[in-house]
């Protein structure tokens, strides 16, 4: 017999036969007499690593169970072979097998069904599930690797729907639009931050924000009536949390400069000169009388070959961006706080003074008591920003510095102010040093602004609530431009009697107050009900003060008081509106759900008979899986649609009253008599324009809500626009336009959004893309439809709006005969020049043949997030692109115009007897066939894809009791742009409507490579 020996004592040995003894083994196994062990670990969110407070940690079958500190950490008693459930709200359930360890760190995956859940909608929040209208949800953090001082550039390419244009210049303006155009003036949507109306996002900080949401149809903006036509963009920052105080740091720096594979090719010295020689030979063989520049001679006393300035490589330098933000969150439950310090600065790419610098704070208060809830918060900003210069208005630094000759230099100590010119005897260009005009000349934009907001919520009966809201927003601000006395070349000479000094200061200020009442009530198990009333009152003012000094001795202090001669001005304002809203929820049985929603504006901005919008919407949707078995693969299927109307009230203050002139005097005989006079003529009727809006959607929930899928349509059409319609001169008004309500604009198209997320182990990753396709139609301009033309722009019935509309170039003209055979252009026409299509055959060129030649809102814009985590290391990257429209590269005209200016090398390649074979045409001083008038010939295909942003990031593990985190990443920034367009930036600011595709001297978008660590402690 096999024994097993067991020993008793010192001395006494007790021998048990081997299948006994495990059957006492198996026995005591089964009876929980197994050994048990502590097992601990650290629960962290597997997107980020960010420690999970709150966790519930259980032994699978049993009621053993504990719940991770605030840290995240935990610690609980369990067997090999046991199986620890983690479960916490908005994360999927994760079950792990204990082994041979005692340390189990886990990380957990946020639940995309639950993702979100609940949104921010106008004056209220909503579960995700149950919005019945368009929203987006703009996944912040994906959104916030962008490096940016502007919340509306972090959405570029976030959600479908939404197109964003903007330049690299510091503190530069960024034009966003949402579904297309809806008015012929402004079409930004409206902002909404913590419940506050702003129409500026960039003086907040956005490492601060928490959520955003996108209201793009009626159904969900109607709430907000008159503001809400061009869309509405709800930005929530972060809130206090109950529990200790939590305080994170982050820091970011970042270089910036413009990738030299975007730099235009511009002729150098020699070939400068050599272009020059020709357009002047060109222009006097025709008897033209051109004098020439000595300067550009190799045989005269003048020519300049010492001097060989690469302008680019001159102004482009390296430019600084950095981030600093400090965060302290905590309290209890009477009380919790969040408040975020920031501070953003950004040094041109430009060499030159100017940049961007702000001081931010937000504070964010929230508590409960009772039936009482309570909050405030208090944003405050300081900016600073140096403006760059233009010497003309319409023209741009960067177009001066392209077209800036190389023979002259950047600096010049012999000239008033240290830098370089041109001469007006040896080279004759008139051609700004755009370097020391912006060095020269002061032209600050500082700005302080504070945000208030304060709100109590009452609950007076179960589910009746009251809230009082009031908010404030002013901002003070401060100019100052001095344009000292300098010598910049014979053109552009400040004398003292010309040096001035401009002074502005001023403020706006807005105050609303909501009385809202909202009631949440059940009628029995199945029909839910939500009802919302209230009342709004708001008022903004306005006031400017103006001064300027004239008259400046060089060196001398620029201050108004040491100027010859002064002159100041002021003015206010101030607008009022009342408004109420109501808003009506119904959900039967989680199944079929409704919204309807109604606002009623009146503004001092109209006449009293035009001064009262009502805007309304309804939407609903139906969830089709609590109504059907659908396939176990298949999660959720919900429809959803929604009509309504919206109101935009882009007008200025008092447009249908008259402008009277009070010192239009009259001889009567030989005495001046004071009279008044009407200077213009206005509609007293004009109102608000109004936008329709419809759109159905279908969203799918599959393979255990990891595959997402959302598609809809949407038509949206803009009537009663603001237009100003051509009036004859005899009416004898000034400006020679009516504006009046006469216009209409419609916009079509599809959005889809796509996401994949997975994990397996320590990997986890995401996939989401979004598309958007627009089409723009023009349905209506004026009483007779006359066609808007803006620069190479036209925007006509039955088109879409500002396309492109030039000349059509058939080529080069190779002889005397060929001219005499074509139609009429020019009496100066010659060989070399540029044939133009007779497009309406009459024998001549005019403006009557000018074309459609390309649309210039783009067809289709999309956006591509890509991330994945690997146990302690994460790397994620986002493309954004547009496609189906043009660009006119005004940038490339200016360089193409073969006259005393610096021009780009094609230009080399020029028509003469001895190279025919080329579409360049001659150089030609004062160009009297007008080659470079707006033709096809710089229309260049729009399309792109930017690799927006790449971050790699790695969280290094921290075992001790100050500091629970610490990130590093590294970040680029637009490091490639995958385009036909041969400028530098295909995404470039402009006016945003009538001429929106022409690309003159936009600031490129720089690329950008930043270092960052956050230290959470």
């Amino acid at each position: 017999m096999i024994t097993t020996k067991f020993l008793i004592g010192n001395h006494l040995t007790l021998r048990v036969p081997k299948c006994l003894f495990v059957m006492i083994m198996v026995l005591l196994s089964a009876t929980g007499f197994a050994q048990q062990k502590t097992i601990t670990g650290t629960v962290t969110s597997a997107r980020d690593g960010m420690t999970l407070p709150g966790v519930n940690i259980v032994v699978k079958g049993t009621s053993n169970g504990t719940a991770a500190d605030f840290d995240g950490n935990y610690s609980i008693t369990a067997s090999s072979g046991d199986v620890l459930v983690f479960s916490f709200v908005g994360y999927k359930q994760k079950e792990v097998t204990v082994g041979g360890q005692t340390v189990i760190n886990v990380a957990m995956e946020e639940d995309v069904a639950a993702l979100d859940e609940i949104v921010v909608v106008g004056y209220g929040a909503k579960k995700k599930e149950n919005l019945t209208g368009s929203v987006s949800v703009v996944d912040v953090e994906d959104a916030k690797k962008t490096i940016t001082y502007d919340v509306a550039k972090m959405i570029q390419g976030q959600a479908p729907g939404v197109t964003v244009q903007s330049s690299g210049e510091p503190g530069g303006f960024v034009n966003i639009k949402i579904r297309g155009i809806t008015s012929f003036r402004n079409n930004n949507p409206l902002f909404v931050i913590d419940g506050v109306i702003v129409d500026n996002p960039y003086d907040f900080a956005t490492g601060d924000i928490e959520s955003i949401q996108i209201l793009k149809d009626a159904s969900s903006a109607a709430i907000y009536g008159a503001r809400g036509a061009n869309g509405v963009v709800i930005i929530t920052t972060k809130k206090g949390k109950e529990g200790r105080l939590d305080i994170s740091y982050k820091t970011t720096l970042g270089f910036q400069n413009v990738a030299k594979n975007r730099w235009y090719d511009l002729a150098n010295r020699e070939q400068y000169q050599e272009l020059v020689r020709v357009a002047e030979t060109n222009a006097n063989a025709q008897g033209l009388g051109v004098p020439t520049s000595p300067g550009v001679y190799p045989d005269n006393d003048l020519f300049i070959d010492d001097v060989d300035t690469d302008w680019q490589d001159e102004a482009f330098r390296t430019g600084v961006l950095e981030n600093h933000t400090l965060t302290f969150n905590g309290g209890a439950e009477a009380l919790s706080y969040n408040v975020n310090l920031d501070y953003f600065k950004n040094t041109s790419y430009f060499e030159t003074p100017q940049a961007y610098e702000r001081y931010s704070t937000n504070i964010n208060l929230n508590g409960e008591k009772g039936r009482f809830k309570y909050g405030a918060k208090v944003a405050y900003s300081l900016s600073d920003k140096e403006n760059f210069n233009e010497y003309l208005a319409g023209t741009s630094s960067i177009i001066n510095l392209l077209t800036a000759v190389p023979t002259m230099p950047v600096y010049d100590e012999n000239r008033l102010g240290g830098y370089g010119g041109t001469d007006g005897i040896a080279q004759r260009a008139i051609s700004l040093n755009v370097i020391g005009y912006n060095n020269l000349i002061t032209n600050e934009n500082k700005r302080n602004r504070f945000v208030g907001n304060i709100w109590g919520e009452y609950e007076i009966l179960k589910g009746l609530k009251y809230r009082l809201n009031v908010s404030g927003d002013r901002t003070n601000w401060d100019t100052r431009y001095f344009n000292p006395p300098s010598d910049l070349g014979w053109y552009y000479v400040t004398t003292n009697d010309e040096s001035a000094l401009d002074v502005t200061s001023g403020n706006t200020t807005r105050t609303i107050i909501n009385n809202l009442l909202t009631y949440d009530f059940t009628l029995g198990e199945k029909h839910n009900f939500n009802v919302l009333g209230g009342m709004i009152q708001e008022r903004n003012d306005f006031y400017n003060l103006i001064a300027r000094g004239v008259g400046f001795e060089p060196g001398e202090i620029s201050h108004l008081e040491y100027a010859d001669n002064r002159n100041a001005s002021e003015y206010e304002s101030a607008e009022t509106y009342k408004s109420y809203i109501g808003r009506f929820n119904y959900d039967f049985d989680d199944r079929y759900l409704f919204e309807a929603n109604f606002r009623q504006d009146k503004s001092s901005k109209f006449a009293p008979q035009n001064n009262t919008g009502n805007y309304f919407s309804v939407s609903g949707a139906w969830k089709v899986h609590n109504d059907f078995n659908l396939p176990e693969w298949w999660n959720t299927f919900k429809i959803r649609g929604g009509y309504g109307q919206l109101g935009n009230n882009t007008i200025g203050l008092y447009e249908f009253a008259l402008n009277i002139n009070p010192f239009a005097s009259y001889l009567f005989g030989s005495e001046l008599a004071p009279g008044s006079i009407v200077i213009d003529i206005v509609d007293p009727d004009i109102k608000w324009e109004d936008t329709e809006s419809t759109n159905v959607a279908a969203e799918f929930g599959m393979f255990n809500n990891r595959l997402q899928f959302t598609a809809e349509y949407f038509k949206k059409q803009s009537t009663d626009l603001l237009a100003d319609v051509p009036i004859p001169y005899s009416s004898g008004s000034f400006p020679i336009v009516l504006t009046t309500n006469a216009g209409t604009v419609q916009n079509t198209g599809m959005e889809f959004t796509l996401s994949w997320s997975d994990s397996k182990d320590d990997f986890s990753y995401n996939i989401s893309a979004n598309l958007g396709t627009l089409k723009n139609e023009v349905k209506k301009i004026g009483t007779d439809d006359t066609p808007i033309t803006v620069g190479v722009g036209r925007t006509e019935v039955g088109r879409s709006a500002g396309e492109i509309y030039v000349y059509e170039a058939e080529g080069i003209f190779q002889s005397q005969e060929e001219i005499d055979n074509h139609a009429y252009q020019t009496g100066n026409t010659a060989p070399g020049d540029v044939k133009f299509k007779d497009i309406n055959g009459d024998g001549f060129i005019t403006d009557d043949d000018r074309t459609f030649k390309g649309t210039v809102i783009p067809k289709v814009n999309f956006g591509l997030n890509m991330s994945a985590r690997y146990k302690n290391i994460d790397l994620s990257c986002f493309f954004t692109g547009a496609a189906g429209h043009k660009i006119y590269n005004a940038t490339y005209q200016t360089l193409m115009a073969g006259d005393l200016g610096n021009s780009h090398t094609d230009m080399l390649n020029y028509w003469s007897p001895d190279n025919t074979n080329t579409n360049v045409p001659r150089p030609v001083i004062g160009d009297p066939n007008a080659n470079n008038r707006a033709s096809d010939r710089f229309i260049e295909d729009g399309d792109f894809v930017r690799l927006q942003s790449l971050e790699l990031g790695f969280n290094i593990p921290l075992e001790t009791k100050v500091f629970t985190k610490a990130r590093v990443f590294a970040s680029g920034q637009n490091l490639f742009v995958i385009t036909k367009y041969n400028g530098y930036d295909p995404d470039f600011i402009s006016d945003g409507l009538f001429n929106r595709g022409t690309e003159f001297g936009s600031f490129p978008n720089p690329r950008t490579l930043a270092l960052g660590v956050q230290v959470d402690f």
